[in-house]
C-alpha cells in the first residue's frame, strides 16, 4: 500500500512538471494583431467612446450641458465627436434633438470635457447624450 502511494505521488509530480516549451516572439503575429485591433478601434468610434453628462439651467434660461467624452480604445485616437442630444420631459417624452460637434482629439485612455448651451424646449427636465460618429487615427 504504501509503494502504490509514493507511485502515485511520484506520477503526480512528473504529470504536473514545469516544461515550458519557448517559442520565440513572433512580430509579424503581433503587427497583424495590432493593426487588426487597430482597425478595429478606428471604425467602431462608438463602441470606445463612452458619454456621461449632467444638465442644469443657467440665468437667462438655457440648458447648459456640461459632460466628458472617455476613449475606452488602447491604440486608435479620436476626433471630431458628434454627440446626439435628446431633450426629455419628466414622464421620459422626447421633446427635441440637436447635434453637436466637439472638435478636440482624445488619445486612447484619455478624457475631455465639453460644454454646450441650448435654448431646450418648454417643459424639458433632463437631457440624454449619445456619440453618433467620430474620426479615428
Amino acid at each position: 500500500m504504501r509503494y502504490s502511494c509514493i507511485v502515485l505521488i511520484m506520477l503526480a509530480f512528473l504529470a504536473c512538471s514545469n516544461e515550458k516549451k519557448e517559442k520565440g516572439f513572433d512580430k509579424a503575429n503581433y503587427e497583424e494583431v495590432k493593426e487588426n485591433m487597430a482597425d478595429k478601434e478606428k471604425n467602431n468610434p462608438t463602441k470606445f467612446l463612452v458619454v456621461e453628462n449632467r444638465d442644469r439651467k443657467n440665468i437667462i434660461g438655457q440648458t447648459v450641458v456640461k459632460g466628458t467624452i472617455h476613449n475606452k480604445a488602447t491604440i486608435a485616437s479620436y476626433k471630431d465627436v458628434q454627440l446626439k442630444l435628446s431633450f426629455f420631459s419628466k414622464t421620459a417624452v422626447k421633446l427635441d434633438e440637436a447635434m453637436e460637434t466637439v472638435y478636440d482629439n482624445i488619445p486612447p485612455g484619455e478624457t475631455i470635457k465639453f460644454k454646450t448651451k441650448y435654448f431646450a424646449p418648454k417643459g424639458t427636465d433632463s437631457v440624454s447624450v449619445k456619440v453618433i460618429t467620430a474620426s479615428g487615427y
